[in-house]
């Protein structure tokens, strides 16, 4: 079977050779049908398990498509050659491609498309390097946010803070926190708002900056439903133990449903020697 797809793949790219020549009759190559014949052969080396070979094939496609001024049908077939790389354990190559593909297709007019690109590799790279993920979803959240489509540029946000909360880069998290939340805010989300409050508090409060996060939780009374809420209430509780110094107040906060169980954000636990210092948990 692998052998008839290998053969079926060599027929292909001597189509598109083909297509490539010119004569007294055929002035210009045939780039169009050039990419069609090298797509195919792209799929026949994959169902055969040759992804270096497919790899080349795309590549190959999207420079085809590149002449033929068709960007993105080439961002595409740079996207696949990406995959290949990915089922070829070569990530750091793959995102490459993949990034590549993005900024094409912004060039195309299909922005959306990038930043479903970006964040795809930033999925991909995030369990190998932390650092190049977090650059990802940052680069899909602009790409989202110059669209005005501030819901999936806010959740890409949300990503990347809760990376850089696990690479300990709190100040840069605490922007990127402050980001995301005025993108709620102006999209109305307001429970959404509450918890990025939460999530600012920990963060300033890791950072040792108490002011900071005092602000945030003024800052928020002006949201709508905040002030009086569960979520209002406890962060007030919670910086009033930091500023009384109460250990017993201050473990009784963390150690609530509210924080304890917050679901893809920071957490806290108190330590049991320094209250004052808080564990930021993933």
């Amino acid at each position: 079977m692998a052998a008839q797809k290998i053969n079926e793949a060599h027929e292909h790219i001597a189509k598109a050779e083909k297509c490539l020549k010119t004569s007294m009759s055929k002035w210009k190559p045939d780039y169009d049908g050039a990419a069609s014949e090298m797509a195919k052969a792209a799929v026949a080396f994959k169902n055969a398990k040759q992804f270096e070979q497919a790899k080349d094939a795309y590549l190959k496609e999207a420079e085809y498509h590149t002449e033929n001024k068709a960007l993105f049908h080439a961002a595409k077939a740079y996207e696949q050659a990406g995959m290949m790389l990915k089922d070829m354990k070569k990530m750091p190559e793959a995102i490459q491609l993949i990034e590549k593909a993005s900024i094409m297709y912004v060039e195309n007019g299909t922005s959306g498309t990038a930043g479903i690109a970006l964040d795809r590799a930033g999925k991909l790279i995030e369990p190998i390097d932390l650092e190049k993920a977090v650059d990802l979803y940052q680069k899909a959240a602009s790409v989202f946010e110059n669209e005005d489509r501030l819901r999936e540029a806010a959740e890409l946000l949300g990503k990347a803070s809760r990376l850089l909360v696990r690479l300990r880069r709190l100040d840069e998290a605490a922007v990127s926190l402050q980001k995301e939340k005025n993108m709620y805010k102006e999209i109305e989300n307001y429970p959404t708002c509450f918890k990025k409050t939460i999530a600012q508090v920990l963060v300033h409060l890791h950072r040792g900056d108490f002011v900071a996060a005092d602000k945030c939780v003024r800052e928020s009374y002006s949201l709508p439903g905040f002030s009086g809420s569960e979520d209002c209430v406890s962060m007030e509780t919670l910086l009033a133990a930091f500023d009384e110094q109460d250990e017993d107040k201050l473990s009784r906060v963390c150690n609530s449903p509210l924080l304890k169980y917050m679901d893809n954000d920071v957490s806290v636990s108190p330590c049991t020697q320094y209250f004052f210092y808080f564990n930021i948990l993933y």
